[in-house]
């Protein structure tokens, strides 16, 4: 799936939750962004350790 069509799919979805009330977008958009970042870590493309500083290296 591109980045396209997973935009696309995460407006519709978004739109739909706006329907619903502001509530349900918020909470709509919030777990989406958590799905995001979650995915990102999965597929190796972002490292946890840079969101969160440094870490355990110094």
């Amino acid at each position: 799936m591109t980045a396209t069509q997973t935009g696309i799919i995460s407006g519709l979805i978004l739109g739909l939750a706006a329907t619903q009330g502001f509530t349900a977008f918020l909470i709509t958009l919030v777990l989406g962004v958590i799905g995001l970042v979650v995915g990102r870590v999965l597929d190796g493309k972002l490292d946890v350790g840079e969101l969160f500083g440094k870490g355990r290296d110094q």
